[in-house]
């Protein structure tokens, strides 16, 4: 069995390896961040971001398994033909 480390550094701490952290480097040389602080701060915001719409689209499938599993689904079939039907009477009155 694989051990993994999941230990926390100290706050402050971060190796991130020298691909990243010439891009850290980069950036706050650019101007785009005033210090190597903020680009990490952006950083773990955008880890944030990304973990609460993992969550939302975890559960909207959840959701969407649930309906199916319940039988409150549609045929595409009988969905297509209620968008076409829409979209062409759109059509005709925006012709009219």
């Amino acid at each position: 069995m694989m051990c993994v480390d999941r230990r926390i550094d100290r706050p402050g701490s971060a190796n991130l390896g020298a691909r990243l952290e010439s891009d850290v480097t980069t950036l706050v040389q650019s101007g785009r961040y005033p210090s190597r602080s903020e680009v990490l701060r952006e950083s773990a915001r955008l880890v944030e971001e990304r973990e609460r719409r993992l969550l939302a689209l975890a559960a909207a499938i959840a959701h969407g398994l649930a309906d199916a599993d319940a039988g409150r689904v549609e045929a595409v079939a009988d969905i297509a033909e209620r968008l076409t039907a829409n979209y062409q009477a759109r059509a005709e009155s925006d012709v009219s």
